[in-house]
């Protein structure tokens, strides 16, 4: 993390001006909708990203873009759920070129003494339905070795909280807990499409209850330095009443840990909740050394074996099927669709 923060901080002194609100400006029209600006040197609507959410009428009836110049934007951005239907477009000619990012972990200390807790770190929450996010960065960049006084070093670079979510051509940094994909209670179902886009992290790196579809990603686990364990790239705590949890189709599992060092996932049971069962299917996809043979593991007394996992037609080192990798037979695989986990939801793609 410390070369990301140096790299993130870098382009951050390039960009004149900081990111400090700017002026309130009135929306252009522009195709689908309104849409305002931000530039961190000063030379558009506004400076920072959260100015520009600010900016959106609360109700808001359809697209509001806010366009993003090149540039790195620190601070927490928050979406609120009255304010759907928000585009963050970059405007970079590829997604480093806007980074949204900062830096706390569940340890980080607020003003109050308190901690701001694992839903508390995320950089970016959404709240707000039918958000979307095309070309461009989230990340935490909390750096884990500069605070060994931190023990809790969850640090989310997005959290999400609402339904129809879309993020294309987006990267997600961060080492534990990168993408929350969450929902507001278990009684509501939250859909996440993201195409394209690319995941890092170490532990529980894809997390949540929501039902997520990763189609054509790469998602890379991070190496932590050990010989045995680096890590767990999902951990979903899907509803008991939910049938599609996670699904990671045409994709690549690729890391820098030594092979056979990192899991698939584990389930993950908040609060020890017994009724959130992970739901993960992974198929169609390549999958790199750094996985083992074993790949689904136990989430403390939480036995895997107890999880809705199953895999379909991987490939790569990382796939060889074994006693301890379930897969889906053809008809099942038939049934475990893009369309059927969107349920009725089709975004463009």
């Amino acid at each position: 993390m410390t070369s990301r923060r140096t790299l993130l901080t870098a382009a951050l002194g390039a960009v004149a001006g900081g990111a400090t609100a700017g002026l309130a400006a009135s929306p252009a029209e522009a195709w689908p909708g309104p849409a305002v600006t931000v530039a961190a040197d000063g030379s558009a609507d506004y400076t920072s990203v959260q100015a520009a959410v600010d900016a959106v009428p609360s109700g808001n009836p359809g697209p509001f873009t806010i366009k993003l110049r090149p540039g790195v934007y620190r601070g927490q951005v928050i979406v609120p759920a009255d304010k759907p239907h928000i585009v963050l477009r970059g405007q970079g000619a590829d997604p480093t070129e806007v980074v949204i990012v900062d830096d706390r972990a569940n340890g980080t200390l607020k003003p109050d003494g308190t901690t701001w807790g694992t839903s508390g770190s995320a950089s970016v929450t959404i709240s707000g339905d039918d958000f979307s996010a095309r070309n461009l960065t989230f990340a935490n960049d909390f750096d884990e070795a500069a605070h060994p006084e931190i023990t809790s070093r969850q640090a989310v670079a997005v959290l999400t909280r609402a339904d129809r979510l879309v993020f294309d051509n987006v990267r997600f940094l961060g080492n534990q807990d990168t993408l929350y994909v969450n929902t507001p209670d278990a009684a509501t179902v939250g859909r996440v499409y993201l195409r394209k886009c690319y995941v890092e992290g170490d532990v529980d790196f894809i997390f949540g209850r929501a039902t997520a579809v990763f189609d054509r990603c790469e998602i890379r686990s991070l190496s932590r330095g050990s010989s045995t364990n680096n890590g767990y790239v999902t951990a979903a705590s899907t509803s008991v009443a939910n049938p599609f949890g996670f699904l990671i189709t045409g994709s690549r599992l690729t890391g820098d840990a030594p092979a056979g060092t990192v899991f698939l996932g584990r389930p993950w049971h908040p609060g020890n909740d017994p009724n959130a069962i992970a739901q993960t299917v992974i198929r169609d996809s390549t999958i790199g050394a750094h996985i083992g043979a074993a790949p689904w593991t136990d989430f403390g007394t939480w036995s895997w074996r107890d999880a809705r996992y199953a895999e379909f037609r991987n490939r790569g080192p990382g796939a060889a099927v074994t006693a301890d990798r379930p897969q889906l037979t053809a008809e099942q695989a038939a049934a475990a669709t893009i369309d059927a986990y969107l349920t009725g939801w089709c975004p463009r793609r």
